[in-house]
C-alpha cells in the first residue's frame, strides 16, 4: 500500500518490531504447524499430558479493523514503559505516540465517489498497524500467557489465531476466557474447546492422553486445487504435489495417518485431472522424504508412532 504516513509506518515498524519479538513475544509466537507440533511434543514429553487436557482456540474477529485508536496508543507508551525505555534508538516515546498517531488516524480512503476517514482501527496492510496489534494483544493476553506458564501449560498465537492446553476445569478455563473477552468492547474472542480441534492446517486430538496430529482440511475449498489442464507453468504442478506430500509427513504423528492422508492426496489429483504426475507419484513420495529428512535419525522424524521401526522409509508406499 502506497499512503502519505507509509514511510512513517515503515519507520516505526522497523523500530518497534525487535522490542516486541525478541523480549516478549517470541516464546508464545508460532510460525508455522510444525512449530507448533515440536512444542506438543515436548509439552507430552515433559508429563503434563492428561487424558482430560482440554485444546482451546481463540480466533480474534477482525483485530487490525477493530483496534480502538486512542486505547491502542495508551497501550502502546505502556508499553514501551513496562520495557523500561524513554527513547528508542534515540526517539523520545512521546515523538513514537505522535507519529503512530498520525499512522492510525490520517486514515482516508474514496468508496463509490466518497470520502471516508478510519475513526476504528487501522489500514489492512499497513506494517507498524500490524505491530501496533501485536502491542495491543501484549496487554490482553498477559494475564493469560501469566497464568498458562504458572501451571506448565502451552499458550500460543499465530497472528490473530490463538492455541492453548489446559488441565483446569472447562468452568475455570471459561471464567478465564470471559474476563479476557471483557477487556474490550471491539475485540472478540471466538472460541473452541475440546479433545481435538484444528489449529492452523493441523488436526490436534486427545486420544486418552495421547496427542495425536494429522492435516486438516477445510471443508470449502477441498477437494478444489488448481486444475492440471489450467495455463499455468509446469512447476507449479510439481510444486502442489510435493507441499501437500512434505505436509502429510510433517504432520502425520503416526504411519498409518500418513498413509490414509497419503491416500486422500491421490484422490484430490486424480479429481482436478493430475493423471499423468500420478504415473509418478510413489517415487515422488521417497523423493520428498529423502529431500527433507535425508540427514535426519528417524527418532526425530514426525511420524510419531513408528520412531523405532528403521524401516520407516521404505514402508512409506505400501
Amino acid at each position: 500500500m502506497n499512503t502519505p504516513t507509509t514511510g512513517i509506518s515503515k519507520v516505526l515498524d522497523k523500530l518497534l518490531r525487535p522490542l516486541l519479538f525478541d523480549k516478549h513475544v517470541r516464546s508464545t509466537t508460532i510460525i508455522d504447524g510444525v512449530d507448533l507440533i515440536r512444542r506438543l511434543e515436548t509439552y507430552a514429553a515433559n508429563g503434563y499430558r492428561k487424558p482430560t487436557t482440554c485444546l482451546c482456540t481463540l480466533d480474534i474477529t477482525d483485530l487490525y479493523t477493530m483496534l480502538p485508536q486512542e486505547e491502542s496508543l495508551n497501550v502502546l507508551m505502556e508499553f514501551l514503559h513496562y520495557s523500561g525505555y524513554q527513547k528508542v534508538k534515540g526517539i523520545p516515546c512521546d515523538a513514537i505516540r505522535k507519529s503512530a498517531h498520525l499512522v492510525i488516524t490520517e486514515n482516508l480512503f474514496i468508496y463509490e465517489k466518497n470520502f471516508y476517514k478510519q475513526i476504528i482501527g487501522g489500514a489492512m496492510g499497513s506494517a507498524f498497524i500490524l505491530r501496533l496489534a501485536n502491542i495491543f494483544m501484549w496487554k490482553l493476553e498477559k494475564e493469560l500467557v501469566h497464568r498458562q506458564e504458572a501451571s506448565n501449560e502451552i499458550y500460543d498465537r499465530y497472528i490473530d489465531d490463538i492455541f492453548f492446553i489446559s488441565n483446569q476445569s472447562l468452568d475455570i478455563i471459561n471464567e478465564m476466557l470471559d474476563e479476557a473477552n471483557n477487556f474490550h468492547s471491539n475485540i472478540k474472542l471466538v472460541r473452541q474447546i475440546g479433545t481435538n480441534l484444528p489449529f492452523l492446517h493441523v488436526y490436534i486430538e486427545n486420544k486418552n492422553g495421547t496427542l495425536t496430529t494429522s492435516v486438516y482440511h477445510k471443508e470449502a475449498p477441498e477437494p478444489h486445487i488448481v486444475p492440471f489442464k489450467s495455463d499455468h507453468p509446469r512447476h507449479v504442478f510439481k510444486n502442489i504435489i510435493e507441499t501437500a506430500l512434505l505436509r502429510a509427513m510433517r504432520y502425520s504423528s503416526t504411519l498409518d495417518i500418513f498413509h490414509q492422508e497419503r491416500r486422500s492426496i491421490q484422490l484430490m489429483l486424480l479429481y482436478n485431472g493430475y493423471e499423468q504426475s500420478l504415473a509418478n507419484y510413489k517415487e515422488d513420495v521417497h523423493r520428498v522424504w529423502n529431500e527433507v529428512f535425508n540427514k535426519t535419525s528417524i527418532m526425530a522424524t514426525k511420524l510419531i508412532g513408528n520412531r523405532n521401526n528403521c524401516n520407516t522409509a521404505e514402508e512409506l508406499v505400501s
